[in-house]
């Protein structure tokens, strides 16, 4: 780091971060790996030691976990478009064995345990499919996933031990059966299977289950295994997949944030989190070496999401938690992008049990007996959570740009911070492959803000030249994290530098970007490329003229005002044209790109917006999640570019700038107040429970809950009319709250803070016969040794229920 004073009308401080990368990256190792599909077939999947590629071309999966089983079946289908609207490419989910062989011999694949249908399923929506066969899965399932009767067969499970084995092999031809005809062989989705998992010390394990599963008809082109807590696994057979999570509801109650977390908000190589697993294993290979990691490219399957609730620890993570280490991840070198989980869901109730982890089952974490809402992106009932939004930005990027990012290698700067107690150092990276770029900053972590910095430039070294962004100093705030790029195309122009997040690349071509955290926008183009740029982005905003400057070699475009109106024309020295869009940042986060009114579109809408085929369907009215505002001006109506016109198939429409507006329906339905009415009151706090084996506190159990404030919900049947969703949100404050209909257990939730949303849709049809939600909650014992949050501590001790509303969220259809 260079510090300079410069004088003007008073003194600064400029800071200029630099870095030089060198040039083009070795070629990566090739035609080591077990796997991959023959490379003449038209859309081939193969790998190497560093990407991963389809059709020839190298190809940036992302993926996105959600448990078919886990959600009811007459909904995957809108779900999963939901999931593919996100900018998720391939559904990953495990096939938990308890679920399908809960009494032996019995096999159950019907309704939400069908997997074939649910493959099929997720190929009507365009989706690739990962399934996690197991046998052992964890996932905070009972047993790990293994059925009650396997513990008690004289074996050794996850080991080659012959008795164990012939439990598998029938297990893995029942799941060759439900996948016949679907894998790649046979045109289906199939483009992964995951063995095991955190399995760490049984390399010759897992090559024998990767045997038995082609042996039973389970096929991909692609064979994972996950590799955190320095797994050994059979090397050049298995791609090692890793994580990492914000935070940790298998670490211990204490206060503060876990450990391992806080090295996923640094830019580096490193890949392993031995954190992950590690309250399950005894012992196990250590060490820092991951110099054999070089044979595989860096993918993950566990980019924390959001995280599940233990009874003792119950942490809140934000949206900003998730993206910054998103995007952390793919500046250290990330090709394929997995998170868990994605989409939330519940827990089954089985035939003889309950299907949770829990301590009555040897683990150390008590889990809700149903909820696994996850804090995901989307909900355990489809909410919509500013994750989503936040996560489909960097999608949309990767949709245009991942095949260019996947090859491209890791630039450290000499100044990177020494180690991850650092708060001070600006954390930054470079990612190239020699001739272009990203660079990309992360000035957030959870738990401890970090400062702004001031004055600050990047000067990298790349391809020949120094490539300075912006030309003035600016400061990074902080909390904010962003990519941005470095000598990138911009039609038949080259883009040297800009201040702005790429978004991603329409037809045109346009180039889409946003701005970030109020950061000046300013492009640099190499003016060897350029001719002219002018269009409506260079007229009068506010009365301060877009600047176009030649700054040497480099035509250099400031005073920019991102929004609706910013779109430059850039004509190229050959003469071709392309266009430049800058969005404001609140209106990119409403972004998505579709074929719409036959064209590639931007559509900037205040409410999520799912394409299915030839409709947009968008859900609520703003108040049914965590929605961004669609940039204040926009209001409750659809951005669309380009503006349609009277020769397009579509409604008519006003203009805003270059953009075509188009006015939304009110929603019929808005939130409506429940009346809770108590039907008795809590009897004092339960005596706190510690279990033996972990030292943690255990959760109440049902006998626990006659002790419970009790309140009856009435469900007006008006409000089941149709088949929309209906969300029951409940303010409250407490320990464990349980919703029964006719008796029946159908949702619960440790309070962590947050407000308890229950999906009313699914139950339809026993709210019409027993017309009312009981809820059960237990006051929080002032003495229990549970971790929250801490801006909602001062809910510990406390039994209320604040408020009860009924929250549609109705969907609007447009044709496009």
């Amino acid at each position: 780091m260079a510090l300079n004073r410069t004088t003007g009308n008073a003194a600064t401080i400029r800071r200029v971060l630099r870095v030089s990368v060198p040039g083009p990256p070795e070629p990566p190792i090739t035609g080591h790996l077990a796997m991959g599909e023959e490379p003449g077939r038209p859309d081939a999947i193969t790998a190497d030691s560093r990407t991963l590629r389809r059709g020839g071309r190298p190809w940036f999966p992302v993926m996105g976990e959600f448990h078919f089983a886990r959600y009811p079946a007459a909904e995957w289908r809108e779900e999963l478009l939901k999931v593919r609207a996100g900018g998720v490419t391939a559904v990953a989910t495990y096939v938990f064995w308890n679920l399908h062989e809960e009494r032996r011999g019995r096999y159950d694949w019907n309704g939400d345990r069908d997997l074939r249908r649910w493959v099929t399923t997720c190929a009507e929506a365009g989706l690739d499919v990962v399934v996690r066969v197991g046998p052992w899965g964890h996932g905070e399932s009972r047993n790990g996933g293994f059925p009650d009767w396997l513990p008690a067969v004289d074996c050794v499970p996850r080991t080659d031990d012959p008795r164990y084995l012939a439990l598998v092999r029938p297990f893995f031809a029942q799941i060759g059966r439900q996948l016949r005809g679907l894998t790649r062989r046979d045109g289906g989705p199939i483009v992964g299977v995951q063995l095991e998992n955190e399995l760490y010390d049984q390399p010759g394990h897992l090559l024998t289950l990767k045997r038995l599963a082609k042996e039973s008809g389970i096929d991909a082109p692609l064979w994972t295994a996950t590799g955190w807590g320095h797994a050994q696994l059979p090397p050049d057979e298995v791609i090692p997949l890793f994580g990492g999570y914000a935070e940790a509801a298998w670490d211990t109650p204490h206060d503060g944030w876990p450990r391992q977390s806080r090295a996923h908000y640094f830019f580096g190589p490193g890949r392993d989190d031995d954190s992950i697993g590690a309250d399950l294993r005894s012992d196990g290979p250590s060490g820092a070496d991951e110099s054999h990691l070089e044979r595989y490219p860096f993918a993950t399957c566990e980019l924390g999401g959001g995280m599940y609730t233990s009874y003792h620890r119950r942490p809140i993570v934000a949206a900003a938690d998730v993206a910054a280490l998103s995007l952390v991840k793919l500046g250290s070198g990330s090709v394929w992008q997995g998170y868990y989980m994605y989409h939330g869901g519940s827990q089954k109730i089985g035939e003889l049990s309950t299907l949770q982890e829990s301590h009555a089952t040897g683990y150390p974490n008590d889990c809700p007996v149903i909820n696994y809402d996850f804090q995901a992106p989307l909900g355990e009932s489809g909410q919509f959570r500013e994750s989503y939004f936040r996560l489909r930005l960097q999608h949309l990027w990767l949709a245009s740009d991942g095949a260019d990012l996947a090859p491209m290698t890791l630039t450290m700067p000499p100044d990177a911070p020494a180690d991850t107690f650092d708060r001070t150092a600006l954390r930054w990276c470079v990612r190239s492959d020699g001739r272009s770029g990203f660079l990309f900053v992360n000035n957030h972590q959870p738990v401890e803000t970090l400062p702004a910095h001031e004055g600050v430039q990047f000067a990298v070294t790349l391809g020949g030249r120094d490539l300075v962004v912006p030309s003035r100093p600016v400061t990074v705030p902080s909390g904010v994290y962003f990519v941005w790029p470095l000598a990138r195309p911009v039609g038949a122009s080259t883009l040297l530098t800009a201040s702005a997040q790429p978004v991603c690349t329409l037809a045109g071509p346009v180039v889409v970007l946003a701005q970030v955290a109020g950061i000046p926008v300013e492009l640099a183009f190499d003016g060897a490329t350029v001719a002219a740029i002018d269009g409506p982005g260079a007229g009068d905003h506010g009365g301060e003229p877009v600047i176009v400057t030649r700054d040497g070699h480099d035509v250099v475009v400031s005073g920019l005002h991102p929004g609706p109106r910013c779109l430059l024309r850039v004509t190229a020295a050959d003469g071709s044209v392309a266009h430049v869009l800058v969005l404001d940042e609140e209106s990119a986060l409403t972004a998505t790109r579709a074929q719409a009114w036959g064209a590639d579109r931007l559509i900037l809408s205040p409410r999520p917006a799912v394409v299915d085929g030839d409709r947009l369907v968008l859900y609520g009215g703003g108040e049914c999640g965590h929605v961004p505002d669609g940039g204040g001006q926009a209001g409750d109506r659809l951005r669309v570019f380009p503006a349609l016109t009277a020769a397009d198939d579509s409604p008519h429409a006003a203009t805003e700038g270059v953009f075509g507006v188009i006015e939304l329906p009110v929603p019929d339905a808005g939130p409506v107040a429940a009346v809770a009415e108590q039907v008795a009151a809590a009897g004092p706090p339960r005596r706190t429970v510690i279990d033996a084996k972990s030292g943690r506190a255990s959760a109440p159990a049902d006998a626990d809950f006659d002790a419970a404030a009790v309140y009856r919900v009435t469900v007006p049947a008006d409000l089941l009319d149709g088949d929309d969703e209906v969300l029951l949100r409940l303010d409250w404050t407490g320990d464990v709250g349980r919703a029964f209909i006719g008796g029946r257990l159908i949702a619960d939730q440790f309070w962590h803070g947050e407000p308890w949303e229950i999906g009313l849709r699914r139950f339809r049809r026993d709210l019409l016969e027993h017309g009312a939600v009981e809820l059960r909650l237990l006051p929080f014992p002032t003495d229990v040794p549970v971790y929250v949050s801490p801006q909602v501590r001062s809910g510990k001790g406390l039994l209320e229920l604040r408020e009860a509303t009924f929250v549609p969220v109705p969907r609007t259809t447009l044709t496009i």
